[in-house]
Order: C-alpha cells, then sequence, then structure tokens
C-alpha cells in the first residue's frame, strides 16, 4: 500500500482528482489518498469578524450561537471533504477523510505518522506573499516532513502551473 496524505485547501473539483492520480500512475502498489480539509474555528471566525466591524465588539450573550456558527462551518467543511473523496473514490481509488480546526501543518504532520504515508500533496490558491515568505502550507511542512511532498494549485491544469 502506497498511502498519500493530501491537505487541501478546499473542495477538489475534476480537474483536481484526475491530476493528483496522474501523479501515481504506474505504481504497482494500491494507493491510498488520506484528505485533510481545514476549517476555522467559530471563535476565530467570530473574532476576525468583529475586527472587520471597526473594532465594534458586540458581546455574545447567548452561548449557543459559538456553537451554531461552529455546527455551520464544520457542516460546510464536511461536505466539501465528503465531495472530494467521492470524486477520488469515483475513480476507483481507496481514501479516508478528515476535518482539522487546529493548524493545518501541525494536523498533516500527525496525519503523515498515523498513516505512514510515503508522500504529501497540498492544494492551495496561490498565496504569492506568503510563499514568497516561506510561510505557506507547503514550506512549513517541508521543515517538519521526513517524506516528499509537492504543492498543486487548486483548479488549475499542470501545463498552467509551471
Amino acid at each position: 500500500m502506497f498511502d498519500v496524505s493530501l491537505l487541501i485547501e478546499r473542495q477538489l473539483n475534476d480537474l483536481d482528482a484526475d491530476q493528483v492520480i496522474a501523479l501515481h500512475e504506474g505504481l504497482d502498489d494500491t494507493v491510498r489518498y488520506h484528505l485533510l480539509l481545514p476549517v476555522d474555528s467559530s471563535s476565530a471566525m467570530l473574532v476576525s469578524s468583529m475586527g472587520s466591524l471597526g473594532g465594534q465588539v458586540v458581546p455574545i450573550t447567548d452561548p449557543t450561537t459559538i456553537d451554531e456558527v461552529q455546527d455551520s462551518i464544520d457542516s460546510v467543511g464536511q461536505s466539501e471533504l465528503d465531495a472530494s473523496a467521492a470524486l477520488l473514490t469515483e475513480r476507483g481509488q481507496q481514501v479516508t477523510a478528515t476535518i482539522t480546526e487546529g493548524d493545518p501543518v501541525e494536523a498533516l504532520v500527525e496525519l503523515v505518522k498515523s498513516t505512514a504515508s510515503s508522500e504529501v500533496i497540498i492544494l492551495t490558491e496561490p498565496h504569492v506573499v506568503k510563499e514568497f515568505l516561506q510561510i505557506d502550507w507547503t514550506s512549513r511542512a517541508q521543515r517538519k516532513l521526513d517524506v516528499p511532498s509537492v504543492h498543486l494549485l487548486e483548479h488549475v491544469p499542470f501545463d498552467a502551473q509551471r
């Protein structure tokens, strides 16, 4: 079994699934993909939202509000993760799928260890400034992992990523 940990920033599309699978064509081993999708925590999202309101902080008096926001975030994330896993499964691949609220890179490191992954693929949108400063997910992961890793741009053909 050749295990591949796959950190995704958002839901995969058909192109993403096809390109990920193409990377492993010709392997003699069966490939199993371990998807990891980070979601925001409701408290971090609410704090961020309050900051964008010009610093006006409105106290939340109903504690269920934060839980409802988190449930909504988790529901959307789970739907995106399920759809991504389905794309790979429909193409005959073995897939596990996990959501994380924590630091995506730390979660990826744990996933690689727990699955004994031989490779890591990180699919994100372009983050030019973070990549330049080497604080993007891929740069951070490469400093912490002892397995090959590749960064792909989501929804972009291989030819356009050069």
